[in-house]
């Protein structure tokens, strides 16, 4: 909770919103309880589930737009759909739009291409898509619809005047300041495609930090999310780090450092240490240390130590493969294909080994293409060892 009022601090002050409403993609899966009697979930729903966190969403001026019966529904379609919908109908009131990870964002506004049009036959009928199921969210939902053709007439002449779906959100949500969600790491691949529907508004990068704990909050909500940095909270766990360029030269065991012992420009792995019982965790990141934020100290994510292409000597980061995967699909443009996804593993079934990249594209693409995309993928790992 602290670290979202501090957060929302510093955006506020770079992006002020007042009395307006968020649309806010966020699910929340059921909690269980374990043989002890304590609440486990993930780490949003114990947050999305707390009793302050109503609260604290009216402190930050930004209530979601959606009622808690689409935040907690039992079916994540019906869910994004009903936001979505809910979104539409407090159009003039919204003024950001976020959700946990970018690629929730790039999720639902690729669903509403799909959609566009039920949403509208809603608004303009005044009753309820019979895709969604759940009694409860439509019982929410149907206290909100009310037959209005105007908007969905206005909805419908936007939609169908918009080249490619570029700048959707803020045609849709003329008040939106900007957009929100965590966009570094393994998000930072969609932030091309969140861009095309965010047109000019500012992509805002959210804090840094995992499940295990929270980590940093970003004071420099202006920075675009590929220069993104992160100053350290040291009041919510106790931090050490491990100095990788001494792990990368051969010493078996690097000696961690404090906070404060940090030098800028070197690369770490983090140990955190936590209130909820963790201790000397290591969190599995890479984060280069950029500069000093009054005393504590800003990082950049660099990669997950754990998630790497490697066949024999080579070492391709998630970085790696983003830049290569942008390199190749370059070639997709001539084809009017985009690409859509990816993702990737190792295949040592065979000597010598391979990467396997799945490409999901928008429609289909020439075979020859293809072709010439893997050889451009190929050729964009050969700096890293890997041929």
């Amino acid at each position: 909770m602290q670290i979202y009022l501090t957060s929302f601090a510093y955006r506020n002050r770079e992006f002020p919103v007042q009395n307006g409403k968020a649309l806010v993609f966020i699910y929340s899966s059921r909690q269980f309880k374990t043989e002890g009697g304590l609440p486990a979930g993930t780490a949003t729903t114990n947050v999305f589930r707390h009793p302050k966190y109503s609260e604290l969403m009216k402190g930050m001026q930004s209530q979601s737009c959606s009622p808690d019966e689409v935040i907690f529904g039992p079916d994540f379609h019906q869910s994004l759909y009903c936001h979505l919908l809910c979104g539409l109908l407090h159009y003039t009131e919204v003024q950001l739009v976020s959700s946990t990870f970018a690629h929730s964002l790039v999720q639902a506004f690729q669903t509403f291409e799909l959609i566009w049009e039920d949403l509208c036959s809603d608004i303009r009928d005044g009753i309820l898509n019979e895709r969604v199921t759940d009694p409860c969210t439509r019982a929410a939902m149907s206290k909100l619809l009310k037959p209005n053709p105007e908007l969905a007439d206005m909805i419908y002449k936007k939609c169908s005047s918009l080249s490619k779906w570029y700048g959707l959100i803020p045609e849709l949500f003329p008040n939106a300041k900007y957009v929100y969600g965590i966009m570094t790491g393994s998000m930072e691949p969609y932030v091309k495609q969140l861009r095309r529907y965010a047109g000019w508004l500012p992509l805002v990068c959210a804090d840094y930090g995992a499940s295990e704990g929270w980590v940093a909050v970003n004071v420099n909500p202006r920075s675009p999310p590929e220069t993104a940095t992160f100053a350290v909270l040291p009041n919510i766990g106790y931090f050490e780090f491990i100095p990788l360029n001494e792990a990368r030269n051969g010493v078996s065991q690097p000696n961690a450092v404090g906070l404060t012992e940090v030098k800028v420009g070197e690369e770490y792995e983090i140990i955190i240490t936590t209130f909820g019982g963790l201790y000397r965790y290591r969190l599995g990141d890479a984060v280069k240390v950029t500069g000093f934020y009054n005393a504590t100290p800003e990082l950049k994510f660099v990669c997950r130590q754990n998630l790497m292409l490697s066949v024999n000597i080579d070492k391709n980061t998630e970085k790696d493969l983003q830049l290569a995967v942008e390199e190749a699909s370059k070639l997709l443009v001539a084809e009017k294909v985009d690409l859509i996804d990816f993702t990737s593993h190792v295949d040592v079934s065979t000597d010598p080994g391979h990467y396997v990249i799945f490409w999901e594209l928008s429609g289909d693409a020439d075979e020859n293409v293809l072709n010439e995309c893997c050889n451009c993928l190929d050729r964009s790992f050969v700096d890293a060892g890997y041929v």
